[in-house]
């Protein structure tokens, strides 16, 4: 893993309220507001530049650029919201490049395990404990910023158990 445990203990604090929120809108609203990205964009702008070297550092802003793209390609496909792909995309310069099959296989766990949780309370009485989310009755569409968020912080949580 590339990420290590200082890195992540610059990031962490910063990011861990950013992503709670994209989860807690996303599920309530199904949407994740515009400041909640850029707020992700200024934390890496300014916790990348103490945290990495600068070539490195100058370099993650292309997986920025790359992503949003992609983003935008998925959003104009119908397969991913404008606010997941925005997301998706802040969150990119964080991710170092050898760690992408890591945060893929942690996505895909974390979309079928946030996938498996909303549904089970959404069909039953925990559904109750906020009756109000809009998330409950969007038919099929289903708040992907939830498991985003569990996948970035994964991410930065994952040095201090697997070492770096």
């Amino acid at each position: 893993m590339e990420l290590t445990t200082t890195q992540a203990l610059w990031y962490l604090p910063v990011l861990l309220p950013i992503c709670c929120a994209v989860a807690w809108f996303d599920l309530t609203s199904m949407r994740i507001p515009n400041k909640l990205v850029a707020a992700t964009v200024v934390a890496f702008a300014v916790l990348g530049f103490i945290a990495l070297p600068f070539e490195t550092y100058a370099w993650r802003w292309v997986h920025l650029i790359v992503l949003l793209i992609i983003g935008m390609i998925a959003n104009a496909a119908g397969v991913l919201g404008a606010g997941d792909a925005k997301f998706v995309a802040a969150a990119a310069p964080f991710i170092a490049r050898h760690d992408a099959f890591f945060v893929v296989t942690v996505l895909a766990v974390c979309i079928f395990g946030g996938f498996f949780i909303h549904r089970i309370a959404k069909h039953t009485r925990l559904r109750d404990l906020a009756p109000d989310w809009k998330s409950w009755s969007t038919g099929k569409r289903f708040p992907m910023g939830f498991p985003l968020a569990m996948t970035f912080v994964t991410y930065m949580i994952a040095p201090f158990f697997v070492g770096a």
